[in-house]
C-alpha cells in the first residue's frame, strides 16, 4: 500500500455542546464503528479509532469497497448495522470474534454498511489541508456512483434542518447532531467538531459499585431498573466522579454493603446460564479481556438520577452522569416504564 496519507490516523474528533451552533456543517451523529477506510488498488484496510484494524471482522465492507470507492482513496466514515429500521449496536459488537468461521457467518446474516463522512485522500493528492468544504465537495463526488452498503452520509448547512435531524433521527438509534466548520482542515486526534447528544434523566437504584483502580474507593456505581415482572435488571453504570468524591462516596455507602451477594436480585451473576441470558454484572466478554469486574452488593435502597443519551435494547448505550439523589423515591418506583421513547424513524430513509 502507498497511498499520500497511510495508516494508521487517528481520526478527527468532536467535543461535546449544549446546542446547536449555527454556522456549519451538520451531519448525524452515527452510533456505529469508527473507521478509517485505506484503499490502493486491491488492498483495503479498516483502521479503528484505537489504530487496531477492523479488516478481517468486516469482509462484506472490504468487498463492497474494492467495487465502490475509488481506486485510491482514504475515507473516514463509520461501520453500522441497520436492523428492523434503526442501527443495532449489539449486533456490531457480536461482529468481532476470533473465529473466522463466526465471521463469515454473520457476515451473511447481519451484514454491516460503511457510511462515509470525510475524504483524507484521493489518488496521489492528500486532502488532510484542505478546508471542510471542499473535502465535502470532493467526497460527494468520490461516493457519488457508490450504492448499499456504501453510503454518503447526508450533511446540510440548514441549521433548522440540523435541528429537525436531531429530534428525527433518534428514533433510528442515531446519537444527535455533529456540526464541523466549514474551514476546518483534518485535524488528527484532535476535538475541533461539536457533537450536540440527546440526555434524559431516569431515577435508578444503586445495587452495587465497583473499586477504583487506584484503591478502595468507589469506581463505578451499578445501576437498576424494575422490568415488568419485578426483577430487578442491570442498566449500566455511573462512573465519573472527582477522587474526592468517590472516596465521599464509599462511606455513604457503607451502610449498604453486604457480606455477601445471596439474596441480592444479582446472586445469580456468577451462574453461566444466568450471563447466557441477562444482562447481570460481572460477566466476562472478549471486550473484557482480563479486567476486573469484581464488585460489591449493596442493598437496594437507595435512588439516584442520572442523565443519560438512548438506550440500546434494555440498557444505557453509554455510561451515566450522576445528578443527584433522590431520597423522596422508592426503589419500587424505579421501572422502565419512567422511561421515555423516541419516536421511530425508519432508517432505510436515511441511508440512501
Amino acid at each position: 500500500m502507498d497511498l499520500p496519507v497511510m495508516p494508521p490516523v487517528e481520526p478527527m474528533l468532536a467535543r461535546t455542546a449544549a446546542r446547536i451552533p449555527p454556522g456549519m456543517l451538520y451531519e448525524a451523529k452515527w452510533d456505529g464503528f469508527r473507521a478509517i477506510v485505506f484503499r490502493d488498488g486491491d488492498e483495503v484496510e479498516l483502521g479503528s479509532r484505537s489504530g487496531k484494524p477492523l479488516t478481517r471482522y468486516f469482509p462484506e465492507v472490504v468487498a463492497a469497497l474494492t467495487e465502490q470507492v475509488p481506486p485510491r482513496c482514504v475515507l473516514d466514515g463509520e461501520i453500522v448495522i441497520a436492523r428492523g429500521g434503526r442501527l443495532d449496536f449489539e449486533a456490531l459488537l457480536e461482529r468481532i470474534h476470533p473465529a473466522a468461521s463466526r465471521v463469515r457467518h454473520l457476515a451473511e446474516v447481519t451484514p454491516a454498511s460503511f457510511v462515509g463522512f470525510d475524504l483524507l485522500a484521493l489518488g496521489d493528492a492528500s486532502l488532510m489541508g484542505t478546508p471542510q468544504r471542499e473535502r465535502r465537495q470532493a467526497l460527494v463526488e468520490a461516493l457519488g456512483p457508490a450504492a448499499a452498503p456504501v453510503h454518503t452520509a447526508p450533511a446540510t448547512e440548514d441549521l433548522e434542518l440540523a435541528r429537525t435531524w436531531f429530534d428525527r433521527f433518534e428514533g433510528a438509534g442515531l446519537d444527535g447532531v455533529v456540526a464541523k466548520p466549514h474551514d476546518l482542515p483534518y485535524r488528527p486526534g484532535e476535538r475541533v467538531m461539536v457533537k450536540v447528544k440527546h440526555e434524559r434523566t431516569a431515577d435508578c437504584v444503586v445495587a452495587g459499585l465497583r473499586l477504583h483502580k487506584s484503591g478502595p474507593v468507589v469506581g463505578s456505581l451499578l445501576l437498576g431498573l424494575y422490568d415488568a415482572s419485578g426483577a430487578l435488571q442491570h442498566v449500566g453504570v455511573c462512573a465519573s466522579f472527582p477522587m474526592a468524591r468517590r472516596k465521599a462516596l464509599m462511606t455513604e455507602l457503607e451502610p449498604l454493603m453486604t457480606d455477601s451477594v445471596a439474596g441480592h436480585p444479582w446472586e445469580r451473576w456468577t451462574s453461566e446460564e444466568a450471563q447466557a441470558t441477562g444482562r447481570l454484572p460481572g460477566g466476562v466478554s472478549r471486550w473484557t479481556g482480563k479486567k476486573d469486574l469484581s464488585w460489591l452488593p449493596l442493598r437496594p435502597e437507595r435512588v439516584l438520577e442520572v442523565a443519560y443519551d438512548h438506550m440500546q435494547g434494555d440498557r444505557f448505550r453509554h455510561t451515566a452522569q450522576f445528578r443527584r439523589w433522590r431520597p423522596d423515591r422508592e426503589p419500587e418506583q424505579c421501572t422502565y416504564a419512567q422511561l421515555e421513547e423516541p419516536v421511530s424513524y425508519d432508517l432505510a430513509e436515511l441511508l440512501v
